[in-house]
């Protein structure tokens, strides 16, 4: 079984209006919808905003049965000449909010387990692929640019990397899928608010003909 990990209710309706046979519950306070995708047993879990959020739902989802976990929903760019609505596949995940550096020197994002910033994450090759940048806060300006850049990171949004950070401890595979609604330092808040439903669309067309991994 795929299980996607989904934030907010809108970003999940792209996938539960794609699911045959949904059927919906409540379980550990999270909303939960069950049915097939192309054929394929998925589970959707409303996680909740935010990298703790993220995380529970994961290893709900796994501890559920599921054997690859993919986190979708909408991102912000990074990259001088994106556009909203571009949909991109991760690459590698980094917690740029987590630093240890004045503890044991580490570089930003090298979580206490790992050596490396990066939490690798499973692609399929049919869109481009970023590093995805995650923390808790939406930040719609560019002071966070220089360590962005420093990190290569093309995306950055606020689950992502906690999905992937789960994943990889429990060794089940990972994936994302994003779509762009705003551009660092281009009034992100109001690029937000105004692309959201048109990415939603985009998603949710995408995965009328996305067949789960698993």
């Amino acid at each position: 079984m795929t299980a996607f990990v989904i934030a907010m209710d809108s970003e999940a309706a792209a996938l539960t209006a794609n699911l045959g046979g949904a059927v919906e519950s409540v379980e550990y306070g999270r909303r939960t919808v069950r049915g097939t995708l192309n054929g394929v047993r998925t589970m959707v879990v409303v996680s909740g905003i935010g990298k703790a959020n993220a995380a529970a739902a994961t290893q709900f989802a796994i501890q559920s049965g599921a054997r690859h976990i993919v986190n979708t929903g909408v991102c912000g760019g990074i990259e001088p000449g994106m556009a909203p609505g571009e949909l991109y596949e991760v690459s590698a995940a980094v917690e740029y909010d987590f630093d240890l550096a004045k503890i044991n020197g580490s570089a930003v994002g090298v979580l206490n387990e790992r050596s490396s910033p990066y939490i690798a994450m499973s692609v399929s090759g049919n869109l481009p692929s970023k590093i995805l940048a995650t923390g808790d806060h939406f930040n719609d300006g560019d002071g966070d640019l220089p360590l962005l850049v420093e990190l290569k990171a093309g995306l950055r949004d606020m689950e992502g990397a906690a999905v992937a950070h789960v994943c990889e401890t429990a060794g089940i595979a990972c994936s994302a899928l994003k779509c762009v609604t705003n551009i660092v330092g281009a009034s992100g808040t109001a690029q937000y608010a105004a692309n959201l439903s048109s990415c939603i669309a985009i998603l949710t067309r995408y995965f009328a003909h996305f067949r789960p991994p698993c």
